[in-house]
């Protein structure tokens, strides 16, 4: 895509020297190669821009699985309950963790990993503006993130999700040096703004199938109206509905291909 992009802004340029009067039909292309990049970066299920994992691939992922995935952790007042409720139902999770917040709780994030949770890069400051950022920056945010897990916990990444999931065409070449993995979700249940646990239940659960990725948060979590993070009422009641549908949850290294360390 990115190719195509450089190409047609070549062609548009060359045929405006060549042919002026074909200006408007050349600026009307290239707008519409921006709106179209614009696009694909605002969809984070999108894979205009490179692989995005949205579902665990059939092709390695354990038979009736899904992945539970839990982003920008740890908090230290909400993770030891949220791996207390895993526990409880002997489920495995993956935690996309903020690079900062690991460095702030590493003894929180060790207990992560020792419970037998993957934890991935959801990139080191979690900045708003990351999807503005050039390769060099996404670069830097990725890169610190991976040393803050691995020095902390001692295990490398192999997955990266975007903050809010938003990108730009920079991001693939990026993650391909750093030998990670975009994952988004198949569904998510918006629990960092919607403090109605039903709801969030019901977004996660609906059409709930084997090979879905579900999305909730340990940081920035809403609160219910009693006053608890959405994750907490949501998440048993979540575990509960995964095993009755004959599921098992599993973290997202379990549906790597087996050359892949």
């Amino acid at each position: 895509m990115i190719r195509a992009s450089v190409a047609l802004h070549l062609g548009a340029a060359a045929a405006v020297v060549v042919r002026p009067h074909t200006w408007p039909w050349a600026l009307s292309a290239v707008v519409a190669d921006h709106l179209l990049l614009t696009a694909a970066g605002l969809w984070p299920r999108s894979s205009l821009l490179g692989s995005n994992w949205t579902h665990l691939p059939q092709a390695f992922a354990p038979p009736a699985s899904v992945a539970i995935t839990i982003d920008d952790g740890p908090d230290p007042e909400v993770t030891p309950r949220v791996l207390d409720l895993l526990d409880e139902r002997g489920a495995r999770a993956t935690f996309f963790c903020i690079g900062e917040r690991v460095l702030q709780h590493p003894v929180l994030a060790r207990e992560i990993t020792r419970r037998g949770h993957a934890m991935e890069n959801h990139s080191q400051r979690h900045l708003h503006r990351f999807s503005l950022l050039g390769p060099a920056g996404m670069a830097t945010e990725i890169t610190r993130a991976q040393h803050s897990i691995s020095d902390t916990t001692g295990q490398i990444a192999r997955f990266f999700r975007a903050p809010a999931g938003l990108r730009n065409p920079f991001l693939a070449a990026v993650l391909a040096r750093a030998q990670l993995q975009l994952a988004s979700w198949t569904r998510r249940g918006f629990d960092t703004r919607n403090g109605n646990s039903d709801a969030v239940l019901a977004r996660l659960t609906r059409n709930l199938a084997a090979g879905d990725i579900l999305l909730l948060h340990d940081g920035h979590a809403a609160v219910t109206n009693a006053g608890s993070p959405v994750i907490l009422t949501v998440l048993p009641r979540l575990l509960a509905a995964v095993a009755a549908a004959g599921l098992k949850p599993v973290t997202l290294r379990a549906a790597l291909p087996p050359s892949v360390p």
